[in-house]
C-alpha cells in the first residue's frame, strides 16, 4: 500500500508542515460512557460512520502530524484491527502496547519515547473532537519555544489550569474540591483556563520523565517552576470532549448538521 499524500496545495499555507511525529492517547476505558464502551473500546465509538480514532488520525494528519503513535490498553485488540485497517487506507501508524498496564498520558507517552526525533511533536487526546488550527498551535509553540505549549480553552468544568498574564504556566486547581497546586511561592494574579488535551511538545521533556503512571499535566506542575510551559489560547469555534453519551449524542447530531449545512 503506498504511503497516503496530500494534494499539492494542502502542502502550501497552514498545511506547509509535513511528515511530522505525533502521540494520539487511544488506551483509555472510557468508563464514563457506561454499556457502550462494555464491549468496544472507547476509541471505536461510532461518530457518524467514522471512528473517534479515525476522525483523531484525519484530524492530525490533515496539518502535517501524518507519522502517528496510538498507545493501546482496554480491548487492546479490537484496537490494533481499526489501526490495520486505517493503515489500509494509507496512514502511517505505529502502535504502543500498554495492554499490561496502564500507564495514563505521561507514563504511556515516556514508554513511546523512541518514537520521536529531535523536533517537536504533538500529543492529541483521541476523544477530542475540535476545529483547533493544529498548524497555528505549532507556529506560536516555535515563536515561544518553551518546553511544551497545551491548547486552552474558555469552558466549564472543575479542574482547571491557572496562567499568569503571558499565559505560562503556574499551577492547576479543581474547584470542585478547592485543591491548588502552585508552581510559584507568592502567589501572583493567575486566572483559570481549561487545558484541551492537545499540546505541542519539545523531545527536552524526556529528560525530566521517568517510568511510572502519572499525567502529563503533574509532570508539567513541577517543572513550572523552572521551565516555560505555554498555552495557546482558543475560545472560538467548536470542542468536544466525547466521555459521557450524552456529549456523544451532542458531536454525531453537531457534525451532521455541519454536513448538512456546508452542502
Amino acid at each position: 500500500m503506498k504511503r497516503r499524500f496530500l494534494p499539492n496545495w494542502q502542502v502550501t499555507g497552514i498545511y506547509k508542515f509535513r511528515f511530522m511525529k505525533a502521540m494520539i492517547m487511544s488506551a483509555g476505558k472510557g468508563t464514563r460512557l457506561g454499556k457502550i464502551t462494555e464491549t468496544i473500546p472507547k476509541v471505536l465509538v461510532d461518530i457518524n460512520g467514522k471512528t473517534l480514532l479515525q476522525l483523531a488520525i484525519e484530524k492530525c494528519s490533515r496539518y502535517g502530524f501524518d507519522d502517528i503513535i496510538v498507545n493501546v490498553h482496554y480491548l487492546a485488540g479490537m484496537v490494533e484491527e481499526e489501526v490495520n485497517r486505517l493503515k489500509k487506507l494509507g496512514y502511517k501508524i505505529t502502535v504502543s502496547d500498554e495492554r499490561d498496564l496502564l500507564l495514563e498520558n505521561g507514563g504511556g507517552l515516556f514508554k513511546a519515547r523512541d518514537f520521536f526525533d529531535k523536533r517537536p511533536f504533538l500529543v492529541y487526546n483521541a476523544d477530542i473532537v475540535t476545529d483547533l488550527d493544529l498548524s497555528s498551535l505549532y507556529n506560536y509553540h516555535l515563536k515561544n519555544r518553551g518546553l511544551a505549549t497545551l491548547a486552552v480553552r474558555n469552558r466549564e468544568g472543575s479542574r482547571f489550569l491557572l496562567v499568569n498574564s503571558g499565559g505560562v504556566l503556574k499551577g492547576w486547581c479543581n474547584i470542585a474540591t478547592g485543591e491548588k497546586i502552585l508552581a510559584v511561592k507568592e502567589e501572583e494574579k493567575l486566572t483559570r483556563i481549561g487545558f484541551s488535551s492537545i499540546q505541542i511538545i519539545e523531545p527536552e521533556i524526556f529528560k525530566y520523565m521517568k517510568d511510572g503512571i502519572y499525567t502529563v499535566v503533574s509532570l508539567y506542575l513541577e517543572l513550572a517552576a523552572s521551565q516555560n510551559i505555554h498555552t495557546f489560547r482558543y475560545d472560538d469555534g467548536y470542542w468536544f470532549n466525547v466521555g459521557t453519551p450524552a456529549e456523544l449524542e451532542k458531536v454525531r447530531v453537531f457534525l451532521r448538521s455541519r454536513k448538512i449545512k456546508s452542502r
